[in-house]
């Protein structure tokens, strides 16, 4: 498969951005990935860049979108950090990816069994841990059961996967209102915002209506 071009990226609607996604997930499923000539790819795109996506993720070495995608060189915009947030630079790359590179799809994605999340359950305190950790609490705050103070540690999977899960939801909201561009680039139809969760026990991806 060739690397996007201007042409190929302008073809794209958000709809078929989103849906290539999906299509791509389904072959990592399936193991039946497309073959890539990465070399190639290097080459291709060493003149400029089309991609038609942004994926934020986690930095988990077992959650990596050009994989799970399957996608190569030259076809996702791809921002790590530990437990999917955003900040003002992140915002910033986005609205770069978004605007001016011309992405159709802007993703937060997050994944079962985070440790970023775990990190927070326990209200971790560790250098500058500390500050990354303070950024993810207010979505263990916003998960209200269960109640009992026992049950909401890194110990109880199920309150990790939701917390994670409300995670997600709260930086799609931050994404929203701290980006009047990207909002706006949302509300004209030019970019699809949506979440996913990553289960690291199949591979599978599930994205949020």
């Amino acid at each position: 498969m060739k690397a996007h071009t201007k042409e190929s990226q302008s073809a794209m609607t958000p709809e078929t951005s989103l849906q290539s996604l999906k299509d791509g997930n389904n072959r990592f499923l399936t193991a039946t990935q497309v073959a890539r000539n990465l070399n190639a790819q290097v080459d291709a795109t060493s003149s400029g860049q089309y991609p038609f996506a942004t994926v934020l993720h986690c930095i988990d070495s077992r959650v990596s979108a050009e994989h799970i995608f399957d996608q190569g060189i030259g076809d996702l915009f791809s921002i790590r950090i530990a437990g999917n947030f955003v900040n003002e630079d992140i915002l910033g790359s986005m609205e770069f990816a978004c605007k001016l590179a011309g992405t159709k799809v802007l993703v937060v994605l997050g994944h079962t069994a985070c440790g970023a999340v775990k990190g927070a359950c326990d209200h971790a305190r560790m250098g500058n841990l500390t500050a990354l950790i303070n950024k993810i609490e207010p979505a263990v705050e916003a998960v209200p059961l269960p109640a009992d103070e026992a049950s909401r540690t890194s110990g109880n999977i199920d309150f990790v996967n939701t917390v994670a899960a409300k995670n997600v939801e709260m930086t799609l909201s931050n994404i929203r209102s701290n980006s009047a561009i990207l909002n706006e680039m949302e509300a004209k139809g030019e970019l699809i915002i949506v979440g996913g969760m990553y289960d690291i026990a199949n591979g599978k991806v599930t994205f949020y209506a």
